[in-house]
């Protein structure tokens, strides 16, 4: 992957003036208040929508005894969804003009994901792949005619990249065939070498040539879908919650999941937003693998809302998963995601060995709670409370540990 320099800004058209119709050239990276567009919000609420049909089924293949098979699915599902979002996210970032024929292609793709959740169910349970591709071949054909309307509206190594993209977009496209005719037992090897394959399209795209993405922009688009699939994680667990007590009359069991999984949300979130990342986000290097690693930071996320809805149908008896799988359920995912967390952007803020080890440490305690049975959700998210709680309270004494140590300041004049 290069790391080559930034492209200077290049004047663009101002979304949404001069016809329904604009030439498709990149926006510039020093672009002062660039956020989010609400067609970019339609599109990531749009996405959650397949994102809780995989972690409904997901919560149905750990509570029926399969929670081997039920995370593999998740995994390739997932990574569908993810890849399609990433690749729509920094082409807008770059090359957003907001004109009708944009914005009529941006729809088509959130058609895509549409029938792409409508497949899930059959993918997990019958592993019938045929819809699931469908919707993602809408996806991925729609963001190859963008490149392609790039290409057209560009020239030089600026138009190479964007031929690479389109090119690239639509030869794993084909790949992705295999999924349909392999024997079921070579499909997740073949799911592999193809994801592999198409995250090495952006950085193949890129050599010679970086597309001009926004930095804050980038950063805040990450932050709005975090932000939306931990939404939709409490609403998952709330209906969950509110089935158990509905039908079971179980208040007293489901309360301490309750609170758990309402700190280890909270908290997730407090740790997430703890950073100011997009300063990080200088090159390609570092922000392609900080978007790659998203994939963990967004699935842990989405699988948490899963894992806490098995744990409430384990405590009312719905389950056939053991306790330990059921706690299990929450507190991996809540783990992998502090790991990711901390991996991706937290770590690069920390000073000294005491603040880079909060939240490795938490991760440790909160799998060290799976073993706490019952309470182990309830412990997890105080470990998780406590973890904001040390994580702030170093933030505010480092400057004046930093003063100290600097001795006094002699004032001149």
């Amino acid at each position: 992957m290069t790391s080559s320099p930034a492209p200077p800004p290049v004047p663009s058209d101002a979304p949404g003036g001069r016809g329904p119709l604009r030439r498709l050239r990149a926006r510039g990276r020093g672009e002062a208040h660039r956020t989010a567009s609400p067609l970019e919000l339609f599109f990531d609420l749009c996405f959650v929508v397949a994102v809780a049909q995989a972690g409904i089924e997901l919560v149905h293949s750990v509570a029926e005894g399969h929670a081997g098979q039920g995370i593999l699915d998740y995994a390739m599902v997932f990574f569908a969804l993810w890849w399609a979002w990433m690749n729509f996210t920094w082409f807008a970032s770059a090359y957003d003009n907001d004109d009708v024929l944009y914005r009529v292609v941006t729809l088509v793709q959130i058609a895509g994901v549409l029938v792409l959740a409508a497949g899930v169910s059959r993918a997990f349970e019958e592993h019938e792949y045929l819809v699931v591709w469908l919707g993602y071949a809408i996806m991925r054909v729609a963001m190859a005619a963008q490149w392609l309307r790039a290409a057209h509206a560009t020239e030089g190594p600026e138009r190479t990249t964007a031929l690479r993209y389109a090119g690239g977009v639509l030869t794993c496209q084909v790949g992705w065939l295999g999924l349909l005719f392999l024997p079921e037992g070579a499909r997740p090897w073949w799911f592999l070498v193809m994801a592999l394959l198409e995250m090495c399209v952006p950085p193949f795209a890129e050599r010679g040539h970086t597309t001009s993405w926004h930095p804050r922009h980038i950063a805040e688009r990450y932050g709005l879908f975090t932000i939306i699939v931990l939404g939709e994680t409490i609403a998952a667990a709330t209906v969950a919650m509110k089935s158990g007590i509905d039908e079971n009359d179980a208040l007293g069991e489901l309360l301490p999941i309750a609170a758990g999984g309402l700190l280890i949300i909270f908290a997730a979130w407090w740790i997430y937003f703890a950073v100011p990342v997009h300063g990080y986000l200088r090159s390609n290097r570092q922000a392609f693998l900080w978007g790659y690693g998203h994939y963990l930071v967004l699935a842990s996320a989405a699988a948490i809302g899963a894992g806490l809805e098995v744990a409430v149908e384990e405590t009312v008896g719905k389950a056939h998963s053991s306790t330990l799988a059921a706690s299990a359920a929450v507190t991996l995912p809540t783990a992998l995601f502090l790991l990711t967390v901390w991996a991706l952007h937290s770590r690069h803020f920390k000073r000294g060995i005491t603040q880079q080890l909060v939240l490795p440490t938490t991760a440790l305690l909160v799998i060290c709670c799976t073993f706490l049975e019952h309470w182990a959700v309830f412990a997890a998210g105080v470990v998780c409370a406590l973890s904001v709680v040390a994580g702030e309270t170093l933030a505010a004494t480092r400057p004046a540990v930093a003063a100290r140590e600097s001795g006094p300041v002699t004032r001149s004049g």
